[in-house]
């Protein structure tokens, strides 16, 4: 059986870790306790968070337990990040974002049985301590030349950084010490982006313990031009169905590049390495039919929302280019995607017509441009070849007495919403 560790490796997991051989015989040795934590600095996470929780469950499939925390102290105050002070939450909208993301995290992890998930929120232990107790017993352990050093720090020393992102890193590094004392946790995983605060609290635990602890990070993941994936046109993708649709969340996976699909498949699906291979070698000898993508999407999708709404997704996908019927089309689903897809608001007390359906569109530029596209065959209404550019968007034109799919050529594709 493979080691877990080979199999991040193999996955391109790893960016970074402490003593990869004494974590390798920690592993082997039996079932140890780890731990993720996400800062509700959000109403939902993102596809970046994904990776974590993923991994996180990959070390569970292995027989180690996770601690999942969602931090209900550091999201009051949020990660430095080098652009700027973070705009702080009330500590209302922080306490109801920490239940909607431990309800996120809760649905990629098994809560039952020897290595079950636990869901920890590191304000029980922040709430009550007193500011005396935490700079006696947690400041005295950290050189202030070396939180001065770290990249982000130094980086806004000049702009400016307050004492309380300043020490941010402290309470971060807390929470492993209390984990590792409450719960015997011997790892913490996380990003790359992360790395300072993390082995910041491996280094904590070894001053105030004196305890051996390991750490991971994941790489950041990127596009082919260098640039954070998980972000589109329409903004950062959510995995909260109401922030981001299944539909918009489908598509950000069939959008993924020739160059990195293979890697977004080892690093956010669970297919076995070998099918990731085939699937790569199918699709050097076809781009063409995207298949690896289509089976990224559906992976990605079914882990996150579900197979049915995977499934709908790529109904919609296929039925707004012609591929299927659209009248087979959640009205739901299709809504999703015609909105995801840039659909213009039309009244029907002006009564719209296919030239203006393609203008508001966006799809053609003029009412001339709209009507030369009518008369060259290249206009569609609900996949159906337009011939009357005049026609107006009304009854059996619209589906679900409200949407019409514009379609010009093959893949230029848009709607309207007739209300």
């Amino acid at each position: 059986m493979t080691h877990v560790l080979d199999d991040l490796d193999a996955r391109g997991l790893i960016a970074h870790s402490t003593d990869r051989d004494a974590l390798r015989a920690e592993l082997s040795a039996g079932p140890i306790t780890y731990y993720v934590g996400f800062d509700p600095t959000a109403p939902s996470l993102h596809i970046g968070n994904l990776l974590q929780i993923l991994t996180a469950r990959r070390l569970q499939l292995a027989g180690h337990r996770p601690l999942l925390l969602v931090g209900g102290s550091t999201g009051l105050i949020g990660d430095p990040k080098e652009a700027g002070e973070r705009i702080m939450n009330t500590k209302e909208t922080v306490a109801e974002w920490v239940d909607r993301i431990a309800s996120q995290v809760s649905r990629f992890v098994d809560v039952d049985g020897p290595t079950g998930a636990a869901l920890v929120n590191n304000l029980d232990w922040t709430a009550g301590l007193s500011t005396i107790d935490f700079l006696r017993d947690i400041g005295k352990h950290f050189p202030v030349n070396r939180m001065l050093a770290r990249d982000v720090v130094s980086s806004r020393l000049e702009s400016g950084i307050s004492y309380t992102e300043f020490s941010y890193v402290l309470l971060q590094s807390m929470d492993y010490l209390e984990l590792h004392r409450r719960h015997g946790c011997v790892l913490q995983t996380g990003g790359s982006d992360q790395w300072g605060n993390i082995t910041a609290g491996v280094e904590l635990i070894r001053r105030a313990d004196a305890h051996k602890v390991h750490a991971l990070a994941t790489p950041l993941i990127t596009k082919a031009d260098g640039t954070k994936f998980g972000k589109t046109e329409s903004g950062t993708v959510w995995l909260d169905p109401e922030l981001t649709s299944p539909y918009a969340f489908y598509q950000s996976w069939i959008q993924a590049e020739d160059s990195k699909v293979a890697e977004y498949l080892r690093q956010f699906t669970f297919l076995p390495l070998e099918e990731i291979a085939a699937l790569e070698a199918e699709h050097a000898e076809k781009p063409g039919l995207r298949l690896a993508q289509r089976r990224l999407a559906a992976e990605v999708t079914t882990l996150v929302h579900g197979a049915d709404e995977a499934a709908a997704a790529e109904l919609a996908a296929g039925a707004l280019f012609g591929r299927g019927e659209l009248t087979d089309l959640p009205e739901q689903t299709l809504a999703a995607a015609l909105r995801e897809a840039g659909a213009a608001e039309l009244s029907a007390a002006d009564r719209p017509t296919i030239v203006d359906a393609l203008v508001a569109s966006g799809l053609t530029d003029s009412k001339s441009a709209a009507r030369r596209a009518v008369a060259d065959g290249g206009a569609y209404v609900n996949n159906v070849r337009a011939s009357d550019p005049d026609q107006v968007l009304e009854g059996d034109l619209l589906l679900y007495s409200t949407w019409a799919v514009i379609r010009k050529g093959k893949r230029s594709v848009s709607g309207v919403r007739i209300s």
